[in-house]
């Protein structure tokens, strides 16, 4: 397996890092995090400007390499993350690129890379977050409708979206895998009610979702009726795999800060403290690793179930780097205005959000390994 960048993918990058010098400094100051229409607003403007210079079609009109490359370039140079635009840039949109039909790719995908349209994902339940495939939101077909009834939880910026991905279940007497359906909701439709919900880390950026006979048009289905379940996986590799990318590169640049005020504060004299800084620079440049072959190995952009080994660890890398990082601020860890102190707090939902630690255990063991499903 060749890793290295072949002179075009190397100009590439060249050329991105002298646009990314010129135009960041030029970029007004960021709102404030609970100000979620001004947030709007400003990620769609960042977008808006990478379409203009000709890097918004990277998402799913590009290599995987360009794209890993872009996410790279990005992060380092500090630019604007997605932010609402997570969902229709990262899910939704490459979701609706592989499975989606010629008029829905010419509907949905220019809006998103345009900045002109935001989604959010409707996918957990109450009763069905680790064990997605029990979901219970019911939909109905009606002459060309689909009447939807239920709730979701955990909905990313539902407050501020035109569109949701939405799983529903379509037909009850099939098993719980066969009979999903995946929709796109226009989140204006009659009988939608949003109810924000306020996390650790003191953030609004999910939602309660309500549904009371929503009518989605029978043409806002990806792929075929009842076989919601196949495209949702392709929507999950994508959220699990090269999603995180840029995730992985400001990790990076967490720990050589944490480095830096170690040395400054004196913590850095601590032996244990500096193995563990040590094991943590090894396990971040392994999956950085882990993530360029990812993406040498997608198929047709889709990211395939190495993107699950990927979730696993660096879920739990996360979690111990923030935790080393409250070993070097000590009792500054408990000032929210201390740098790492939120990330810390928000760190500790990622061994739970896309999937949980359990289900990418299991994910491995079965389609990895080869071991028998369990009873």
């Amino acid at each position: 397996m060749d890793l290295t960048y072949t002179p075009e993918e190397d100009e590439f990058r060249a050329r991105l890092r002298e646009w990314l010098g010129k135009v960041l400094p030029t970029l007004p100051p960021k709102p404030s995090p609970d100000d979620w229409p001004a947030r709007r607003a400003y990620d769609l403007g960042w977008q808006r400007m990478l379409y203009d210079a000709g890097y918004a079609h990277v998402h799913w009109d590009a290599s995987p390499t360009v794209r890993l490359i872009f996410l790279e370039e990005t992060e380092k140079a500090g630019a604007p993350y997605v932010g609402a635009g997570f969902v229709g840039l990262l899910h939704a949109g490459p979701t609706i690129a592989a499975e989606g039909s010629e008029e829905q790719r010419a509907r949905w995908l220019p809006p998103i890379l345009r900045g002109e349209e935001v989604w959010c994902q409707g996918f957990s339940e109450p009763d069905a977050g680790s064990d997605l495939a029990a979901l219970r939101t019911r939909a109905r077909r009606d002459g060309d409708d689909y009447v939807v009834s239920g709730s979701k939880i955990w909905t990313s910026h539902a407050e501020v979206a035109d569109w949701c991905e939405l799983l529903v279940r379509t037909n009850p007497a099939a098993p719980k895998h066969r009979g999903i359906t995946w929709l796109a909701m226009p989140m204006d439709a009659p009988g939608i009610t949003v109810r924000p919900l306020r996390t650790l880390a003191g953030s609004a950026e999910f939602a309660e979702v309500f549904l009371n006979e929503v009518r989605i048009p029978v043409g806002n289905r990806v792929g075929d009726e009842d076989d919601g379940w196949r495209v949702t996986m392709v929507t999950l590799s994508f959220e699990r795999g090269t999603a995180f990318v840029g995730e992985v590169v400001a990790c990076r640049r967490v720990l050589r800060e944490l480095a830096g005020e170690a040395r400054k504060n004196g913590r850095w004299d601590d032996p244990s403290l500096r193995r563990r800084l040590g094991r943590l620079n090894a396990e971040f440049r392994a999956l950085w690793r882990l993530t360029q072959w990812n993406v040498s190995e997608a198929e047709s952009g889709v990211p395939g179930v190495g993107s699950s080994v990927f979730k696993l660890r660096y879920s739990q890398a996360r979690q111990e780097l923030y935790d080393t990082a409250a070993d070097v601020l000590g009792a500054d860890c408990l000032d929210l205005e201390r740098p790492w102190t939120l990330d810390r707090l928000s760190s500790l939902s990622y061994t739970i959000a896309a999937g949980t630690s359990q289900i990418q255990q299991n994910i491995v063991a079965e389609r990895i390994l080869g071991l028998p499903k369990g009873r």
